[in-house]
């Protein structure tokens, strides 16, 4: 299954537990505003490439959507529908007055200059800003987008409306209204799950393992952050593929290798795995922080790690779930 089935399947699980009308069901099943954008960029090198974009709003019910804008070669419609409807779950559960949105653009920014990818942000703002506004739809940074495209898209949405509307984005510069402590506001996010995780299952998570799947914002902050804590970051990964060190990984020689070469692929002491490899390492905490469907049926049976803290947007497919729930619960 896609990430959209795999999302309707989860729906149709929770919806059945929880005994919903059928008819709020069916509402939940269909996003409530689909916007699929063509967007002409200029080139450094003076050639027109047409990217395309999408914005999804799942619900408008509790409030103004809010969801990510992302970045990348494989962003898909079906991708963007699983991802605003989970952002409607998010904002749910921890009570805030919000709907869910996810926004896309399909293309290879790591290929792009920073005056490329302003001009493509700024172009998707423009376009979809019908729908935008602090009452209607806030973005966020998600996959390959950060602060600065927040900034690139309040300005563009600002002079469309003749003033400034910080409110438009989050995940925006400090400087221009943004919050502190954002950054890494996820990575907490996970490591307070992880804490937790080890309370009920007896253990610490000083001492432990911990191999994570992603080395951006949300992968990066939590190797760190539990470094800090006491654990032993084994392995890490970025999209080229991973480094391994059973000793413990040296995070300012991983981030000095990511900022020389962009990845952090031959970090020194460090021996090169792919991205599945990683996955099957025997650590205590696996991290799953790069994008959604990483964990499934085919390898769902090779995860050794006893905790699977999911930073990323549903890593662990429906039926991966309930493989690793019944094998872990004894008959």
């Amino acid at each position: 299954m896609n990430q959209w089935e795999n999302a309707l399947s989860d729906l149709d699980e929770v919806a059945s537990f929880l005994e919903l009308p059928q008819d709020q069901t069916v509402i939940l099943k269909s996003p409530r505003r689909i916007l699929c954008v063509s967007l002409p960029v200029r080139m450094d090198n003076w050639s027109i490439e047409v990217f395309e974009g999408f914005r999804v709003q799942h619900s408008l019910d509790r409030g103004p959507a809010k969801g990510g804008l992302r970045y990348h070669p494989g962003v898909t419609i079906d991708e963007m529908k699983a991802l605003a409807m989970l952002m409607t779950w998010k904002c749910a559960v921890v009570k805030i007055p919000y709907g869910g949105a996810k926004g896309g653009v399909i293309c290879e920014p790591d290929n792009m200059s920073s005056s490329e990818l302003e001009r493509l942000t700024r172009r998707y703002t423009s376009e979809v800003g019908i729908i935008l506004g602090p009452e209607k739809d806030i973005p966020a940074p998600d996959v390959n987008t950060n602060p600065q495209i927040m900034a690139w898209i309040m300005d563009t949405y600002s002079v469309n409306a003749g003033y400034s509307v910080p409110e438009v984005v989050t995940g925006k510069p400090t400087e221009i209204g943004g919050s502190e402590g954002r950054f890494d506001a996820t990575a907490r996010g996970v490591i307070s799950t992880i804490e937790e995780a080890c309370r009920v299952t007896g253990t610490t998570l000083e001492g432990s393992t911990v191999a994570i799947q992603g080395a951006g914002n949300v992968g990066g902050n939590v190797a760190k952050l539990a470094t800090d804590k006491g654990a032993r970051v084994v392995a890490i990964s970025d999209v080229r593929g991973g480094i391994y060190n059973p000793k413990g990984l040296n995070l300012w020689a991983v981030a000095a290798r990511t900022m020389k070469t962009g990845s952090v692929c031959g970090t020194p002491d460090c021996r090169d795995i792919t991205n599945e490899e990683l996955l099957t390492l025997d650590v205590d905490i696996l991290v799953p922080a790069a994008l959604g469907g990483t964990i499934t049926m085919d390898n769902v049976e090779s995860v050794k790690a006893r905790i699977v803290a999911e930073a990323a947007n549903a890593p662990v497919t429906p039926e991966a779930e309930r493989e690793s729930f019944s094998s872990a619960v004894p008959s």
